[in-house]
């Protein structure tokens, strides 16, 4: 059966696109190397940590518990205390101008109202042109002011011979799962792991065939002794093998150089990424029986990737899109292939509790990439 296969007209077919594929320079680096710097690249584009968010200062109080109540904010590794400015305009020019996203004014009496054991207030002012950037300012100041405030509690309640635990009346213990640092790039990378093979996989089959398209050599091919599922199989089987090789390279980058740890096991990661590649390669092969050139195939993946990469909840959770949209979202499969791929790396999940995101990923991708062949065999018919 192997030695009968090996002398196939469709292996040796998938040879001469082998070849093909490593006489082309260009080709062989969409292939094989663009995998890996678009998710380097986009892994920490995609991040939603921020770190060293430029500060402004108006410490009216210059005192021991001003300089202290700052140091906390430097300590925390998320604010650089870059400016010291002696009256509100200066500080609000600096917000004005971008030099700042966060301003404190600190007022004249905070020292002695913590030394008499009154209450104070800061006065914090975020920079909310980019919404998502000022949230999440707020919430590292709100956590910062948070722990100020337990501290001083605690100093007090020592005062009087009492401890802060005694006098709670419920005691709250928090404990995070899967990601207990809370680390965005944990949660972002496996969404562009998806992201990238999906992207890959379709401009790979689509530019293949059209490429074949533009030369005039696909015309040959259809009146060669193959048959139409030989060439159809001749054309997407390698670029099955090649996608492959592109999981793996995309998981040693995921791996060792983000350090996003895969606690699932790698075969399921790799069975799971060969049934979404099916999807792509569907798309690609059906971009291909609608463009004749290259520029147009490259258009058209464009139109199909723009509503995959808003509707899949990479960007924006579908749970906050209108209802209408989020049926829209059932039929994107790059939506099923995000949450099965984050189980895997960061649950460990198994695919027992993977199945309902399983079969309607292979469902559309065993409907789209048989519509893709009959079309597509028409056309050469």
């Amino acid at each position: 059966m192997i030695k009968k296969f090996f002398d196939s007209r469709l292996f040796h077919f998938m040879k001469k696109e082998f070849l093909q594929l490593t006489r082309d320079p260009r080709m062989l680096a969409v292939a094989l190397i663009a995998p890996a710097i678009q998710l380097l690249i986009l892994g920490y584009v995609a991040s939603t940590d921020i770190k060293h968010v430029p500060t402004a200062v108006f410490d009216e109080s210059r005192t021991y518990y001003s300089r202290e109540y700052l140091a906390s904010f430097t300590n925390s590794g998320y604010f650089d205390l870059n400016y010291y400015v002696n009256d509100i305009k200066e500080l609000t020019a600096l917000i004005d101008g971008g030099e700042a996203k966060l301003g404190l004014h600190i007022p004249p009496d905070f020292g002695q109202k913590l030394v008499n054991d009154q209450g104070t207030a800061v006065q914090a002012l975020i920079d909310g042109t980019n919404s998502s950037t000022a949230s999440i300012v707020q919430g590292y100041a709100s956590q910062i002011n948070f722990n100020n405030a337990n501290a001083i509690l605690e100093q007090r309640l020592a005062k009087t011979g009492l401890s802060a635990s005694g006098s709670e009346l419920l005691d709250v213990q928090q404990r995070i799962w899967y990601n207990p640092e809370l680390k965005s790039i944990n949660f972002m990378v496996p969404a562009v792991f998806a992201q990238v093979l999906m992207i890959i996989s379709m401009i790979l089959s689509a530019s293949s065939i059209v490429k074949e398209k533009e030369s005039g050599t696909m015309e040959m091919l259809a009146v060669t002794p193959l048959k139409p599922y030989e060439l159809i199989l001749g054309k997407l089987l390698p670029f099955a093998i090649v996608a492959f090789i592109q999981i793996a390279l995309v998981y040693l980058v995921a791996d060792f150089w983000f350090s996003v740890p895969l606690k699932g096991s790698i075969f399921l990661l790799f069975g799971l990424g060969g049934l979404f590649m099916m999807t792509g390669l569907g798309m690609g092969l059906f971009i291909s029986t609608v463009s004749q050139t290259q520029r147009q195939a490259l258009m058209t993946n464009n139109l199909i990737l723009a509503p995959q990469m808003t509707l899949s909840g990479f960007i924006f959770p579908i749970a906050n899109m209108p209802w209408f949209i989020q049926l829209l979202t059932y039929f994107i499969p790059v939506r099923y292939f995000l949450v099965i791929v984050r189980d895997i790396f960061l649950k460990g999940t198994g695919l027992n509790y993977l199945w309902p995101q399983v079969w309607p990923m292979t469902l559309i991708g065993v409907l789209l990439l048989a519509f893709s062949i009959l079309r597509f065999k028409k056309k050469l018919e």
